[in-house]
């Protein structure tokens, strides 16, 4: 009777507020998904009293008996409501997040995940709650972490297996790497979802990803094996799994003796589409953990490489193909330093693409540690224009979106 009345009176009014009605709808729809509960509750009860103030000044005063000048005045006022002018400011600030959040691929460091399976469970817990900053804010994150000490220690068991039970076949590193996914993915998701409706999330979609990554099997890296996994051994137990195995042996430091591999650059994702209809669809992704499961492509079938796949190099491929407008890689450090541990040391705020390169063409980054983080940022900035990447602390990523700390790479 309202909306009849009103299209009786004027066509043009009718059609202006049944944009604004669609666009209200779509508006509670992103509030539902990506707002806390009591901002969600917040506006539904806004837009409430909004629809049961223009029923009552239509029904009392009658479309015919309102000038046309007074209906271009309340229409007027209905446009700046729904556009979010007239909301109260602590509510409005709350509405436009949703309109200004960022894509945002976020690499963890082997930090956030503690080194035993006890301290990995507590450590999740903090990790979920620095993520969860930022999706609260608004922002849309996908998340990659490392597998260090995770996959040592499955590659460990497999091994210790395989002494007990001759019978046991050695267990290959893809599948190790694909185990550590799994059983981290599994712990992380569930303290995302466990923050999210502390938080007041109505929803946490929240799924894991495991993740093959191809590689170049002529990539120069599987010629020189340098990436060390596994426990220490002794000579004798080094010579009978390079004997038995086939596995390539090195010194480390006195130390003792253990398994190296390559660490070849990551060239596809190969669960890309999945990711990205995921991600479209508003899910909170974990995918490529430890830089995902290493495979090369043979014909149609993909085998599994022994290798271990640099997890921000994947972070920085994985951002690019979901044009993700930042990377965000989280360290055990607040900021990127020259002249590292010397009296000139310097602590950076902000890189352009053109002074990172200068500083690692010096060498001022160690290499296995700042230097592929630094390598991976200045990738994902100079591949597209507004693409910005960060390095900083788990606890500090927050403040580092918002300019307060962190190095910013930028170009």
């Amino acid at each position: 009777m309202l909306f009849r009345g009103l299209y009786e009176y004027s066509p043009f009014l009718f059609s202006f507020l049944m944009v604004f009605l669609i666009l209200d709808i779509f508006l509670v729809y992103q509030m539902l998904l990506f707002t806390p509960r009591p901002v969600t509750i917040k506006l539904l009860f806004y837009r409430l009293f909004t629809i049961i103030f223009i029923e009552v000044v239509i029904l009392e005063y009658r479309p015919h008996r309102l000038s046309a000048e007074y209906l271009s005045h309340f229409a007027g006022m209905i446009f700046l409501t729904n556009s979010g002018l007239l909301l109260p400011k602590y509510l409005s600030e709350e509405v436009f997040m949703i309109y200004k959040r960022k894509r945002i691929v976020v690499a963890l460091g082997g930090n956030a995940l503690g080194n035993t399976l006890p301290e990995q469970m507590i450590a999740v817990k903090s990790t979920a709650k620095a993520l969860c900053d930022l999706i609260e804010e608004g922002h849309q994150v996908v998340v990659v972490h490392g597998n260090g000490p995770q996959v040592g220690m499955i590659n460990n068991a497999m091994t210790a297996l395989t002494h007990e039970d001759q019978a046991q076949p050695n267990t290959p590193l893809s599948v190790c790497v694909a185990m550590s996914q799994a059983y981290i993915g599994y712990d992380l998701q569930n303290a995302l979802r466990e923050e999210l409706r502390k938080r007041g999330f109505m929803r946490t979609p929240v799924v894991t990803v495991v993740t093959q990554v191809r590689v170049d099997p002529e990539d120069p890296a599987f010629e020189n094996p340098s990436k060390p996994i596994g426990k220490f051994l002794t000579k004798e137990e080094a010579d009978f799994q390079a004997k038995a195995y086939g596995h390539v042996m090195k010194e480390d430091a006195g130390r003792g003796y253990r398994r190296v591999v390559a660490s070849p650059k990551p060239v596809e994702i190969v669960e890309q589409d999945a990711i990205s209809s995921l991600v479209d669809a508003n899910k909170i992704v974990i995918c490529c953990g430890g830089g995902g499961i290493p495979v090369t492509l043979e014909g149609h079938h993909l085998k599994g490489a022994s290798a271990v796949i640099d997890k921000d190099f994947a972070s920085c491929l994985l951002a690019k193909q979901l044009d993700a407008d930042m990377l965000i890689i989280l360290t055990a450090v607040e900021k990127v330093a020259v002249n590292f541990g010397k009296e000139n040391e310097k602590w950076l705020d902000d890189l352009t693409v053109s002074q990172a390169r200068k500083y690692i063409e010096e060498g001022q980054f160690a290499a296995g540690s700042m230097l592929p983080k630094v390598q991976a940022c200045v990738d994902f900035a100079s591949s597209g224009t507004g693409r910005t990447a960060m390095i900083t602390l788990l606890e500090k990523a927050k403040d580092g979106i918002m300019g307060k700390t962190g190095t910013q790479i930028h170009l």
